[in-house]
């Protein structure tokens, strides 16, 4: 079971993640990579849509507009459809791998500290109702791989992108996976 706290001082919570762990050398730019674009549908403002086949993750604003922030998804096998709803929302949050995690890379620590460089979670992590899935940011290693299918499940996002979605998104927020 993972552990998360969130650093600006709300009690610790309990939620079991899943992600991959990548080495990759090349870093994305450090600014945020979001913008407003238009968005067909007929969801109303202020749900997350994400899209798998784009990698793309959209919060919509109404009136024919959203946000479209670019992600890395689940990889064969580990990705999922369907609906879910934002459960937690954690800044820094701590990190130990789930037990898939672990088994397929014993080499990881049991813990690792929010705010640490080598916390897959980056900057903020958005839990969801969903068993082991979050929309999380990354490390500067694993910046690489948004835009791919990488993870065990959850959605990771660069860590300018993921404050910036932290801030728009409330407890209860639906989400939405499509393919």
């Amino acid at each position: 079971m993972s552990t998360l706290s969130q650093r600006a001082g709300a009690a610790p919570a309990a939620f079991a993640f899943a992600l991959t762990v990548g080495l990759c050398s090349a870093t994305a730019p450090a600014r945020a990579a979001w913008h407003d674009v238009p968005f067909s549908g007929a969801y109303p403002a202020g749900e997350i849509i994400i899209s798998q086949h784009q990698r793309a993750l959209y919060f919509t604003e109404g009136d024919g507009r959203a946000i479209r922030y670019p992600i890395a998804v689940g990889k064969r096998g580990m990705a999922w459809l369907g609906s879910a709803s934002v459960e937690g929302k954690y800044l820094a949050p701590d990190w130990s791998p789930p037990d898939i995690v672990a088994h397929d890379h014993p080499e990881l620590p049991k813990f690792i500290p929010g705010g640490s460089p080598h916390n897959p979670m980056g900057a903020a992590a958005i839990t969801l109702s969903r068993y082991q899935v979050a929309i999380h940011g990354t490390t500067r290693h694993m910046r690489r791989s948004i835009g791919t299918a990488a993870s065990y499940g959850c959605i990771r996002m660069y860590n300018e992108d993921v404050e910036d979605l932290y801030q728009r998104v409330s407890i209860g927020t639906p989400v939405l996976a499509v393919p």
